[in-house]
């Protein structure tokens, strides 16, 4: 990479203790990001035959923030605390490709998610045939939508270049001209207000939908169909998807306006930095909300996470070996080896008591045999 250090616009604005401070947040989001959408796609792919077509679209969030924490995380903090951007141009146009077009993929997920379940909650009966076929024909929608946004710039409608405190870029937002300020005005349209206004309205039509059935129920008669149960998890979604979406998004979208309307000069570079540190913060707060609030991925994460030990376990040192056998994982790992249990909380044996040992062959006949000490679970014992 060249050195551009002598480059205009790539000299940091900021103090070297604040490009110390916000390096530090952004290390801390990046392995907060990483842990937390990494957990959520491996529990994702252990569920993945139970996952509802609506919960696609949370898997494809993850994915997506996953990738903006891969490639963006690690080049503005590096160059946060070196108190300048170390990349060249061209890296630096790559870095505001990949903001621009994991976070707008980001923005669609999350809108399609509230639009489908606004649509499952207020129309059941559209609501029931939305299939997975459906979800793919709409993630491949999310995806174009987002590639054509981020590529204009690419083919000269708008530009990439340094944010304004120097150790990041994006799009330039002091509109050089009629084009560059058209799309920055179509950007801020149907990239934040009409998300936005989706998302909004789906939670209204929520809000009056669960009204209705309490109304209904006070006055003795059936609720909806399909307003009943869905209710407190999608009232919870929606409402922690809304004020996401606005917390992380809204300062940047201002200070996108402020600088296309008036002088982009005169916006201070601090509010830039904290704007972008806002929306970063997106990609670790959407897996805690869906980690926490989602019932599969919950179910999973505290009932089962024995069988994701167990995974672990036998992957440190089974490789290539199923955790489906249990001799394999016990014989790899015995001291992280849990039986499987029953229904009563009871390990899983039969009548006659069951002991897992292992065998070395060392017997000259078939009369006797030598048992490896290894030390047995609990249960078995």
């Amino acid at each position: 990479m060249g050195n551009a250090s002598n480059t205009s616009g790539f000299t940091s604005t900021l103090s070297e203790r604040e490009d110390l401070i916000f390096g530090t947040l952004y290390l801390i989001f990046g392995i907060m990001s990483l842990s937390g959408n990494s957990l959520l796609l491996l529990l994702a792919h252990q569920k993945r035959s139970l996952l509802k077509p609506a919960e696609f679209f949370i898997v494809n969030l993850a994915i997506s923030d996953l990738s903006m924490t891969v490639t963006l995380f690690p080049l503005a903090t590096s160059s946060f605390f070196a108190h300048r951007w170390l990349f060249d141009q061209a890296v630096c146009t790559l870095y505001a490709f990949c903001g621009v077009l994991f976070g707008l993929c980001s923005l669609a997920s999350l809108t399609v998610l509230s639009t489908v379940c606004c649509l499952k909650v207020c129309y059941p009966a559209y609501g029931s045939r939305f299939s997975r076929s459906h979800a793919a024909g709409l993630l491949l929608a999310v995806w174009a939508y987002a590639l054509a946004f981020a590529s204009a710039p690419l083919a000269r409608w708008g530009s990439y270049g340094p944010e304004p405190y120097g150790t990041a870029c994006c799009i330039a937002w002091e509109a050089s001209g009629r084009e560059a300020a058209l799309y920055i005005l179509a950007l801020l349209i149907f990239c934040y207000l009409l998300p936005c206004l989706l998302i909004l309205l789906s939670y209204a039509l929520i809000l009056w939908t669960v009204w209705a059935s309490r109304r209904a129920v006070r006055q003795h008669t059936s609720p909806r169909r399909g307003a009943r149960g869905a209710h407190g998890l999608l009232l919870r979604l929606s409402i922690a998807v809304c004020l996401g979406f606005l917390a992380a998004w809204t300062p940047y979208a201002v200070l996108a306006l402020w600088a296309l309307l008036g002088d982009a000069s005169q916006v201070p570079a601090l509010a830039f930095v904290l704007s972008a540190v806002f929306a970063k913060s997106s990609t670790l707060y959407n897996p805690l909300v869906y980690l926490l609030l989602e019932p599969n991925f919950h179910r999973f994460l505290c009932k089962d996470g024995v069988s994701l030990r167990t995974l672990l376990c036998c992957g440190c040192r089974g490789a290539g070996r199923s955790c489906s056998d249990a001799f394999g994982c016990f014989s790899d790992c015995p001291r992280c080896y849990t039986p499987p249990r029953g229904a009563a909380g009871q390990p899983g044996l039969r009548r006659t008591v069951q002991v897992m040992v292992l065998l070395t062959r060392r017997w000259p006949g078939l009369g006797t045999a030598s048992v490896a000490r290894q030390a047995l679970p609990k249960d078995l014992l």
